[in-house]
């Protein structure tokens, strides 16, 4: 079974990083840039995705540490 992907979104006005699929963040406060960083190193050691969230919920940016699925073409 594939490891979920790490993801860093802001929750009540908090920077947080978790895995996907887990209602319960590892590493909770600082900046975006410091939970980035923290989301970064874990997914780094998981080979996985890391999913950046802006402030709204949107997907502001993505970062593959693993196997990519889906390669960009070219």
């Amino acid at each position: 079974m594939a490891k979920p992907s790490v993801e860093t979104y802001n929750e009540d006005g908090q920077w947080k990083s978790r895995r996907q699929g887990s209602d319960r963040a590892f590493a909770v406060g600082g900046t975006k840039a410091e939970q980035q960083a923290q989301g970064r190193e874990a997914a780094k050691r998981d080979g996985v995705e890391h999913v950046i969230k802006n402030l709204d919920g949107t997907i502001g940016q993505k970062n593959s540490y693993g196997n990519d699925t889906s390669p960009p073409k070219g």
